[in-house]
């Protein structure tokens, strides 16, 4: 007749490891005492097998997150602005965003860029969705307010003022540093950077901005 797990080691049946070790061993234990022998021992490896590969599974997520702790990833950049933040005409990899998070990857930098630009958008949208587009731990807003704001036809120029000071105010207010980008954008295309329609950036004038803005971000 097959022994028992309990006849053959006592010491399993003594001391009830079934609870200390885990739920998957636990379970193994109790398939193993239905199991005949050599069968019980094949299955009770088998269960404490997967127990301590879970365990070891566990260590090595923590290891990781401990790591992610003592090594925070990288101080974040938003980029917020309308159209030419965004990079209307351009692919997203060509915009000025994402060209300087290109050069500071080259230059080694753990910093990311994150492109908040929507095309059309005024200060007034900008100042609206600025506690959603700016998390907390950014170290860095490029402001590009652009010229949306005079296309409206209820164009106040009291209130885009207002707007552009209560958007820096609140940045600074959460220690943010600003960087401006509007002139940088200007200079670009007053050189001739602008695509047909004379208004949006070309590629090179993505490239010229994000080269411009290299300097400030540290």
């Amino acid at each position: 007749m097959p022994q028992s797990v309990d006849a053959i080691c006592p010491r399993w049946a003594s001391v009830d490891l079934r609870v200390a070790l885990s739920l998957e061993c636990s379970y193994a234990f109790k398939i193993a005492r239905e199991l005949s022998y050599p069968s019980q021992f094949l299955y009770l490896i088998w269960g404490i097998g997967m127990t301590f590969s879970k365990i070891a599974c566990a260590l090595h997520i923590a290891t990781f997150f401990f790591l992610a702790l003592l090594c925070p990833a990288s101080a974040q950049i938003v980029a917020i602005g309308g159209s030419n933040t965004q990079g209307r005409g351009v692919s997203s990899s060509e915009s000025y965003p994402a060209q300087l998070q290109t050069m500071l990857e080259a230059k080694g930098s753990r910093m990311r860029v994150v492109n908040a630009g929507i095309s059309g958008d005024t200060t007034t949208g900008m100042l609206a969705r600025l506690s959603s587009e700016v998390p907390n731990g950014t170290k860095i807003v490029i402001l590009q307010f652009g010229t949306n704001d005079f296309r409206r036809a209820n164009f106040d120029p009291a209130v885009r003022q207002a707007n552009m000071a209560s958007i820096e105010q609140q940045l600074r207010a959460r220690g943010i540093r600003i960087v401006h980008s509007d002139r940088l954008v200007w200079a670009a295309l007053a050189a001739g950077m602008k695509q047909s329609d004379g208004t949006h950036l070309t590629v090179e004038g993505h490239r010229r901005v994000a080269a411009q803005l290299l300097p400030s971000i540290r």
